[in-house]
């Protein structure tokens, strides 16, 4: 259900619905997934207009109802429908099937019929299934409701997936040939919009006159709640995701961090492209769900559509790394964009931070691993970014791309001293008594 309040958060934007558009990325391509994308399209028609009307801030569903906020004569319903909707999805998830019982049209039976014997997570055809669209849909006061995308890229076990890069891709290009929004926000989903205003807030830096036409994006801190007030485990990661972001703002920006962030769409797309459907000044005058739409996001969200193509290298996010955010923002930044780092007082996104030991090893090591392949790549910042960008800007992203060799000296230092205490050996140098009581004399 996270990643189901992750979208309900940003569909319920203070915004123009006929201008939103959601697109949700299942890497894994699972049909409980798009069951609980369904539910959650129904639930929405009840859901916005609700925040609309009350005004309501925090517009994460589980969010507001494990809140103290005030509540109002239909709260109630709302919480009950969100119950239901939940219920269902959890028993769907708990039986591993979805039963005719579940399904309420022959198009939801037809949706999930490309899900075969032969549909594998690792290997499998794309999926683009329009959930809402706001040409058609309304809510339940008759107001227009934003479109609603649920993307399953294709996969073979014969080609490179490029893990979270390579999704983000298939979402640039599927969104580009169905709506092709000038801005874009990737927002990974144990996160979630604590404020509905953000998107207003970005438009006031994008369309100011005197900003810097080349300013690419607009970064906002992840901040984690369900912290104790003290943070006493550095569970925050302020140091990575609010002072320094704030140094360098003062630069040319901070690094993109993965989520949380505002793009340009021109920042990803290098020039005209074979495709006419990808090319910025495309505009998609079809309805999304027309077979002509479709067809052309299926094809580029086919897992061959980027042989031979720059894709990866000069466009979309970068391959080559696994920390793909930290070197697409670097790469970009060699190329002359800069960036905005945004930090509200109301923090306009929330998220989960890791709760066991295991995760937070394994994001680290992910971390560790990524940035040293950008330290020794042919891009490396103490070389090529401190030439490409300024000295100051490519010193910052030498310093996080060597940040992993830091464990050496670290884990000497942990050890070491245990060991010279069990040996009775010193570790500092002994003071000389002569030159000691000469001093004292002095």
């Amino acid at each position: 259900m996270c990643v189901v309040n992750t979208a309900l958060s940003v569909m319920a934007y203070d915004y123009p619905t006929e201008k939103l558009s959601v697109y949700v990325s299942d890497d894994g391509g699972s049909k409980l997934t798009l069951f609980a994308f369904m539910e959650a399209a129904r639930f929405a028609t009840h859901w916005l207009p609700y925040c609309r009307k009350n005004n309501i801030v925090e517009r994460c569903p589980d969010a507001y109802f494990k809140s103290n906020n005030s509540w109002f004569p239909d709260t109630n319903r709302i919480k009950m429908m969100y119950k239901n909707m939940r219920v269902r999805v959890e028993n769907v998830v708990q039986e591993g099937t979805i039963s005719r019982d579940y399904m309420t049209n022959e198009g939801e039976s037809e949706a999930f019929s490309r899900w075969t014997d032969e549909f594998t997570p690792q290997n499998h055809p794309p999926v683009v299934q329009v959930l809402l669209e706001q040409s058609k849909d309304k809510d339940v006061t008759g107001h227009t409701m934003p479109n609603l995308v649920y993307v399953s890229r294709g996969k073979s076990m014969n080609l490179p997936h490029n893990f979270k890069a390579g999704a983000l891709n298939v979402l640039l290009r599927v969104s580009a040939t169905m709506t092709n929004a000038p801005v874009i926000l990737t927002l990974d989903t144990d996160m979630y919009s604590n404020d509905p205003r953000t998107p207003v807030r970005v438009l006031c830096y994008l369309l100011d006159p005197a900003m810097d036409p080349k300013l690419g994006y607009i970064q906002f801190p992840q901040i984690f709640h369900g912290i104790n007030e003290n943070d006493i485990y550095g569970g925050q990661l302020k140091l990575e995701f609010q002072i320094e972001p704030s140094g360098m703002d003062g630069l040319v920006g901070p690094s993109y961090v993965g989520t949380g962030c505002f793009f340009r769409r021109g920042v990803f797309f290098g020039g005209p492209s074979e495709t006419p459907e990808l090319n910025q000044d495309h505009l998609v005058n079809e309805s999304i769900n027309s077979k002509e739409v479709l067809a052309v996001a299926h094809h580029v969200a086919d897992c061959n559509f980027e042989k031979k193509t720059k894709w990866g290298t000069e466009m979309g996010l970068r391959y080559g790394s696994l920390v793909e955010d930290f070197y697409t923002s670097y790469l970009l930044q060699c190329k002359g964009w800069k960036s905005i780092f945004c930090n509200p007082k109301r923090p306009a996104f929330l998220g989960n931070s890791p709760i066991n030991l295991h995760s937070i090893l394994n994001q680290i090591m992910r971390w560790c691993v990524g940035l040293l392949e950008v330290a020794f790549c042919r891009y490396s910042p103490i070389t090529f970014g401190v030439k490409s960008i300024n000295p100051l800007t490519g010193l910052c992203y030498a310093h996080f791309a060597f940040w992993p060799i830091w464990s050496i000296p670290i884990t000497i230092y942990a050890f070491v001293p245990q060991l010279a205490l069990l040996n009775c050996a010193s570790i500092f140098p002994k003071v000389c008594p002569s030159k000691h009581s000469l001093a004292s004399q002095l």
